[in-house]
């Protein structure tokens, strides 16, 4: 069994109108049309982002970071007023299975992250200590954000460990 037969056959450079036309729509819906990702889903982050950074000068703000609540891309559109949701999702079906593997390993670690600094301010008392988590969640979902905007864009591959080793501060 030869290499091709496991993976869809691609043509480096695919074009014609209906190609064109994809893009097009794509363009149109802020939509990239090289990637089939639209930034949209990062919202989905830096609302997580923001709350925790506010945390630190008020306190009480942890209580709305716990109400945050993981969503996939297609969830995030679903729930959206994103004008074009449903071709984002579609696009991001129809997106290079390479680029969306490494897109959702990102956004996978996003979430890990996330969902346990929630669960670790869900356990502690101290307004110091939840203050020092939503510190160092920021610190480390920060840089995510922007290598995920990277792949969305078209940039090029994003190393997780190093991303995170450089945020470790």
């Amino acid at each position: 069994m030869s290499s091709t037969a496991s993976k869809p056959a691609r043509t480096h450079v695919q074009t014609g109108p209906e190609v064109e036309a994809w893009a097009e729509r794509l363009r149109v819906a802020n939509i990239n049309p090289r990637t089939g990702l639209a930034t949209d889903y990062l919202n989905h982050f830096n609302e997580a982002v923001m709350l925790l950074e506010m945390v630190p000068d008020m306190p009480e703000c942890a209580e709305d970071f716990l109400t945050w609540t993981p969503l996939s891309y297609a969830e995030h559109f679903t729930a959206s007023n994103f004008k074009a949701r449903d071709l984002a999702i579609e696009a991001y079906e129809k997106a290079d299975p390479d680029v969306r593997a490494q897109f959702d390993h990102i956004t996978d670690t996003m979430t890990s992250i996330l969902t346990a600094v929630g669960s670790a301010m869900r356990e502690v008392e101290k307004d110091t200590t939840r203050v020092r988590l939503a510190e160092q969640a920021a610190l480390w979902v920060k840089p995510l954000i922007a290598a995920c905007g990277g792949i969305i864009n078209g940039g090029a591959e994003a190393d997780v460990d190093t991303i995170m080793a450089n945020s470790a501060g």
